[in-house]
Order: structure tokens, then C-alpha cells, then sequence
């Protein structure tokens, strides 16, 4: 019986890519916007020890039709992320509740025109979610709850590097904090949790104090123009899909846009490990 062997130069099959949802949670503070940032813990199987913001993974569930939904219709977030809306929906929701297991605040309201201002009285059905014992639909539809997808905006799109282990098609939103809700650190996915503006988190990378990746950082150097989170929501984005390119003889050898800013600014120790890839 004769045996395959494989040639020395055979390219390794990419990952497969799942979709999914990063939400960039701001607020106005004394020193201008603030945004929300958590470290994700060491034993996760994706980005551990690294700074990022709340989101995860596309559901099945997220693609349910039957939800109360207030904003722009699937077809509008379709057009802006170069997608179907049945697979925008399915991002929107998946954006919705990853915040919500993630950092508590809950972009829902009983009407089309409001948000919850407490929602600690959905603290069960919050650990019911991130354990996929209820999908995010049988939760709004059980509370008679609105999905508002008006409180969110479009903002960026990174696809992971084909020679990772771990492949996603991360679609960034903005939202800012609803007024009485509160941020929290109670997730299992995170170890830490803060508060911070842009240019403070970006120092504290650069201090070695935290490790952002690139797409985390991209977004971190955008909102760093802005004197407010009103100003963040009318921002007017233009969304390609960014793809960074591992070429190990490159210089640098992860090339994305601004990738030369990025690792000009790495910090020394980091460095000295390599490139830091996305994961």
C-alpha cells in the first residue's frame, strides 16, 4: 500500500474563521473619553493575559429573528460591515450580549426609547448566558425586553493572521455607557478590570504594564482624537476588512496599517519576544 507523503513544501490549511463581536464601552470623565478595558486570564484558549475590550464569539442563537429591535435594520449594519443581514444581525446580537455577560451594562430597554438603568435584577439570567444555558433571544423575549441596536455604531473590522491556530472575523462597535448602568469585572474571562483614556492605557502598554494587540491598540490610537463620546458616536467610519500579513522576514514582520507606529512603540521587553502576533 503506498503512503502519502507530504511535500516539504506544502503550505498548512488556515484555520477556519468565526465571526465575531468587540464592543468599545465609553464614557465622558474629567480627562475626556474613557473607555472600558479588561485583561482576559491567563488560561484562556484565545489573546490569555491580553488587554482588550468586552466581546467574543457569534452564536447560533444570535442569528434568532424573533426579537423586539429598535435602531437601524440588519440591512444598514449589512451595508456597513460588507456582509448579508441575517449574518449582521447575527453580529449586532452577539455584540448586545457579549457585553452584558462580559461587563453587565445592557444595551435593552422595555421600550424602543429606553435602556434599563439596573441591571443587577438580571444577574441570574447574566450567568445563565455565559454558561449557554439561555440564549440571548429567550432572555429579551422573557423580560420583554427591547434590543437597541441604536445605541451602537460601526467601527472597525480585523480578521485574525492565517497562520494562527485561532481565526476570527471581529467586527468593532462603539457604545456609550448607558446612564445608571455599571461596568463590572464579574466575568469569569477577565482578572481585571478599568476605566481608562486612550492615551492611558496606550502609556501603560508602552510601560510594559499591559499587552495590547494590534487591533486593540489601532482602536485605542483612533479615539484619541476625540474630546468626547459624542463626538465618537457621529464619527463617520470607512470599514475594510484588515487582515494582518506574518512574514517572518519582514521588517516588521506583522504588516498591517500603522504597524511601523505600532512596533516603533512596543515596549523592550516585548520586543525581545518577537513580533507579538495577533493570536
Amino acid at each position: 500500500m503506498s503512503e502519502t507523503v507530504a511535500q516539504p513544501d506544502a503550505q498548512p490549511t488556515a484555520a477556519p474563521i468565526k465571526d465575531a463581536s468587540t464592543v468599545m464601552l465609553v464614557r465622558d470623565g474629567a480627562r475626556g473619553p474613557e473607555v472600558f478595558l479588561q485583561r482576559r486570564v491567563v488560561g484562556m484558549a484565545f489573546a490569555a493575559g491580553m488587554t482588550v475590550f468586552p466581546g467574543g464569539g457569534v452564536d447560533r442563537s444570535d442569528a434568532a429573528v424573533a426579537l423586539d429591535w429598535a435602531g437601524p435594520e440588519p440591512a444598514w449594519w449589512a451595508a456597513r460591515f460588507g456582509t448579508d443581514p441575517g449574518r449582521a444581525q447575527a453580529l449586532v446580537c452577539a455584540a448586545v450580549r457579549e457585553t452584558f455577560e462580559e461587563c453587565g451594562v445592557l444595551l435593552a430597554g422595555p421600550t424602543a426609547d429606553s435602556v434599563v438603568s439596573d441591571t443587577s435584577v438580571y444577574a441570574e439570567a447574566r450567568g445563565q448566558l455565559e454558561r449557554r444555558e439561555l440564549s440571548f433571544a429567550e432572555f429579551l423575549t422573557r423580560e420583554q425586553l427591547v434590543l437597541r441596536a441604536d445605541l451602537l455604531r460601526p467601527w472597525d473590522n480585523w480578521i485574525t493572521p492565517e497562520v494562527e491556530p485561532r481565526r476570527y472575523d471581529t467586527r468593532f462597535f462603539v457604545a456609550v455607557l448607558p446612564e445608571g448602568q455599571l461596568a463590572d469585572g464579574a466575568t469569569t474571562e477577565a482578572d481585571l478590570v478599568t476605566w481608562c483614556t486612550p492615551d492611558e492605557a496606550i502609556d501603560r502598554w508602552q510601560r510594559g504594564l499591559d499587552v495590547l494587540l494590534p487591533p486593540t491598540w489601532t482602536q485605542l490610537d483612533a479615539l484619541r482624537e476625540f474630546t468626547s463620546t459624542a463626538a465618537i458616536l457621529e464619527a463617520t467610519r470607512t470599514i475594510d476588512p484588515i487582515m494582518p500579513i506574518y512574514d517572518p522576514e519582514g521588517e516588521p514582520a506583522l504588516a498591517f496599517p500603522q504597524a511601523d507606529r505600532y512596533f516603533a512603540a512596543l515596549p523592550e521587553n516585548a520586543r525581545l519576544r518577537g513580533s507579538q502576533r495577533p493570536e
